[in-house]
């Protein structure tokens, strides 16, 4: 056998070696794909619940303000009888006495679907006395929740948190 013949064989043998193993690269790649898939699926699905969590504060935030706001509005209604805005957009600016008054910087998107306006719940006279999201979503928290002056019923949409601003004699 020459040297050439040799060299033919070693390299043959040394390619039959590699042609074993070069398919447990693409195995391996394949199962480190998949692990990587699945934790980036826990880590999405825990960050859209804390995304939501996040919004449904806010709304609670945002809902207490517009209350407060509303309250305000109604207290500071010179003379007799004492009323609520006729839109939301008058909490911005209070011009009914010398001064301009506001009880709100700006009028605030729902926080749960900004693209929706709020609903608004108007007492007897036709006036503003509340808001509500009107997002068909379900809430995280559905239990009754107490927010100082302001409790809300259990919910199982959003669209059931009412935020209405209290009659005070």
């Amino acid at each position: 056998m020459c040297a050439a013949e040799r060299r033919e064989i070693a390299l043959t043998e040394r390619h039959m070696r590699i042609g074993k193993h070069r398919g447990f690269t693409y195995v391996w790649m394949l199962a480190a794909i998949a692990i990587a898939s699945i934790g980036l699926a826990q880590l999405g699905s825990s960050w859209a619940d804390r995304v939501k969590r996040e919004r449904e504060r806010e709304l609670l935030q945002i809902g207490a303000l517009y209350v407060q706001a509303l309250e305000a509005y109604r207290a500071a209604s010179p003379g007799i009888p004492k009323q609520f805005p006729q839109r939301l957009a008058d909490l911005l600016v209070d011009s009914r006495m010398v001064g301009t008054y506001r009880h709100l910087r700006k009028l605030y998107a729902d926080p749960i679907d900004p693209t929706r306006p709020w609903g608004v719940m108007l007492d007897p006279d036709g006036r503003v006395q509340g808001i509500y999201s009107q997002s068909p979503g379900q809430p995280l928290r559905q239990e009754s929740l107490d927010l100082g002056d302001l409790r809300l019923a259990p919910a199982k949409q959003y669209s059931d948190w009412k935020f209405v601003a209290k009659v005070k004699s």
